[in-house]
């Protein structure tokens, strides 16, 4: 069983709340990463103790050793609508047996290379296929989703602009 509405992940919600309700600087949290390059056009993350090795195809240049950089935000995606998916379902009282979720971009790598400055580098399109089995209704999973994709940060981060701002230091 992939999740249940057991309490435990509900509880962790309402602790959070409970926390934040306090003080709301409890609410931000920070999370880093740092990345070096690895073989010709691969690279390793470390967050924490964790590592993520990405590497690209040969027909991008690589050595096909490692999912590529857009593959790991399918999967970082995908991994996060998960966590959505057993906290809220958790919390929501609703019962999961089964949940499988997979992904598929559109990417023209025109604006990767630079060969047509009209073409954005990223994603003109990303689907989500959700396969989910338990004894509820239709209704309730559907619910469940709509919860999942108001509240997955790897989601709004796809949907909403995110400033980022890049500092060179060069030493």
């Amino acid at each position: 069983m992939t999740a249940s509405a057991t309490g435990t992940l509900a509880a962790i919600i309402d602790a959070t709340d409970q926390a934040v309700t306090r003080n709301t600087a409890n609410a931000h949290v920070v999370f880093a990463a740092t990345a070096v390059p690895q073989g010709t056009v691969g690279s390793v993350t470390t967050a924490r103790q964790h590592t993520l090795v990405v590497d690209e195809p040969p027909t991008l240049g690589g050595d096909d050793t490692a999912i590529n950089p857009v593959e790991a935000y399918l999967g970082a995606l995908l991994s996060c609508q998960v966590v959505t998916y057993r906290f809220y379902a958790d919390k929501l009282g609703i019962t999961i047996d089964e949940l499988k979720l997979s992904a598929e971009g559109d990417l023209d790598v025109r604006g990767f290379f630079g060969l047509d400055e009209t073409v954005r580098p990223g994603f003109t399109a990303v689907r989500v296929t959700v396969d989910i089995t338990g004894p509820d209704t239709e209704e309730r999973y559907r619910e469940l989703t709509e919860t999942v994709d108001k509240h997955c940060p790897v989601l709004d981060l796809t949907q909403n602009p995110t400033p980022v701002t890049t500092t060179l230091r060069v030493n």
